[in-house]
């Protein structure tokens, strides 16, 4: 049997991005994206032609342990031109969402590192869509915008983290700071084990949620267990809906309206 070594995150896509005049560029990489509770967090590493070979062990930061991860931020810190992680609250994310939720933190991530006077040519996001930029600045909805683009030029690429230091990086230091959080915010409510699950959808968790019902750290626009049935609410005279509005919403009226994706990231 033949075993393939995966391949390690390096700077190959960084340099040629960079050989094509975008010399600032920024690495960028959420985390708690399908949490049920806590904030969701986006890191972001801003490198330059003067930043050489990231430090050695720099990965996706799910393909590290937490000691190996915590371990990683100094010397990461110290390699980057900046760094930073921004943070959407639960209460934000039921408010605009969980795609706005990550546009917020990672314009906050932004706006950390350019108040250093560093403004990226460029940001490079993980996965396939273009979460950071405003819909209303995308595509032909562009050329009606008026004033400046509230962000840098984005490009996108699936497995970013497997294959760009620069988001390998942002991975690790937004997944440090977010699981310090948790750990922090446990102890003010232990019932929920976010010291072990980090707000996640683990079996403990969702116990939790059954007995206790969801605290304000919750993103209690998402069905949870331990909240009412839609069709509770509807009867309660909490909420009013159509049934266009709730076919066009993609909501159940027996109550199984389902859970959002809930891996760990």
């Amino acid at each position: 049997m033949v075993v393939t070594r995966a391949k390690k995150p390096s700077l190959r896509v960084e340099r040629a991005l960079q050989r094509d005049g975008h010399h600032v560029l920024a690495g960028m990489d959420e985390v708690g994206r399908g949490a049920l509770a806590g904030p969701v967090s986006v890191g972001v590493v801003v490198i330059d032609e003067s930043c050489r070979s990231a430090p050695p062990g720099v990965k996706d930061s799910k393909l590290l342990t937490p000691l190996a991860r915590r371990r990683m931020v100094r010397p990461i810190q110290r390699w980057a031109r900046a760094y930073a992680v921004g943070h959407a609250s639960p209460a934000e994310i039921d408010e605009i969402g969980i795609m706005g939720g990550l546009r917020l933190a990672g314009m906050r991530a932004l706006a950390s590192v350019e108040s250093t006077g560093l403004v990226p040519d460029l940001v490079i996001l993980d996965g396939n869509h273009d979460w950071l930029t405003p819909p209303d600045e995308m595509g032909l909805l562009a050329f009606a915008h008026e004033g400046s683009p509230s962000v840098p030029p984005v490009t996108t690429m699936i497995k970013a983290d497997m294959k760009c230091s620069s988001v390998a990086a942002a991975s690790v230091i937004a997944k440090v700071e977010r699981d310090s959080m948790m750990v922090s915010l446990d102890a003010e409510h232990p019932e929920y084990g976010w010291a072990v699950n980090k707000g996640y959808a683990a079996p403990e968790h969702m116990l939790a949620l059954e007995a206790h019902g969801p605290c304000v750290l919750h993103r209690r626009s998402w069905r949870l267990p331990g909240m009412p049935s839609l069709e509770e609410l509807l009867e309660g005279g909490v909420v009013e809906l159509s049934d266009l509005d709730v076919r066009e919403a993609g909501i159940t009226m027996d109550g199984r309206d389902q859970l959002p994706d809930t891996s760990v990231g």
